[in-house]
């Protein structure tokens, strides 16, 4: 599977709970954090829910 790298722009703080622990769940710890992770139907999701706090490079 291809691999996406997904880098945290903005901060979670007023985000909601759900949004925050989806955020951990995707192993993103701070701001600017980026991660490689693998392009799966549940990571996508993930992407989708916190999109306007990452931005994702294919």
């Amino acid at each position: 599977m291809a691999k996406i790298k997904v880098t945290q722009i903005k901060s979670g703080i007023g985000s909601t709970q759900r949004q925050k622990r989806t955020l951990e769940a995707l192993g993103i710890k701070k701001m600017n954090n980026t991660i490689e992770v693998e392009s799966s139907p549940q990571v996508l999701g993930m992407i989708a829910k916190v999109k306007h706090l990452l931005r994702v490079e294919e």
